[in-house]
């Protein structure tokens, strides 16, 4: 396996779980939302959803990232879709999720984060839970879900 993409809704612990998951491997870690070019930011920061069209290109980039990967690439990216996993073919996924209430928690507790708290709703909305991923409880730790991650997957 060279790329393991963390999946859920924003405020689930995919970037955490990711830095933590790549510090301890010597993975590189990339978030997907630092690849989504300028109009899907500036949508997603006044409070409009994102169109399957506007996902596209920034899934086409993540997907060439997993091609191209040389040792192991953590990418922390939605993936809300089946047909987005589709397109991140050749990685692993593994999918956080909790409760709305907690998502909502550390949404608000976030600072400096284009996402704002009202889209958590359009994206629970979206969401296609995955089968065959592998699938994590939020309410645990992230050191605890990095554990299990790097159990389930040998590394």
């Amino acid at each position: 396996m060279k790329a393991l993409v963390i999946m859920g809704v924003s405020g689930s612990g995919k970037t955490t779980v990711g830095q933590l998951l790549a510090s301890e491997t010597g993975g590189d870690f990339l978030d997907g939302d630092d690849f989504h070019p300028p109009e899907n930011v500036a949508k997603m920061s006044t409070g409009i959803p994102l169109t399957d069209q506007d996902r596209q290109g920034w899934l086409e980039t993540l997907a060439g990232l997993i091609r191209n990967a040389d040792q192991l690439t953590i990418i922390a990216c939605s993936a809300l879709k089946s047909s987005y996993r589709e397109v991140l073919n050749g990685a692993e996924f593994v999918f956080l999720h909790g409760s709305p209430d907690l998502l909502s928690e550390r949404i608000n507790q976030r600072e400096d984060h284009y996402m704002p708290p009202g889209l958590l709703q359009s994206q629970l909305d979206t969401l296609e839970v995955p089968s065959g991923a592998l699938s994590l409880d939020i309410s645990k730790s992230p050191e605890e879900l990095t554990k299990v991650i790097r159990d389930h997957f040998s590394i």
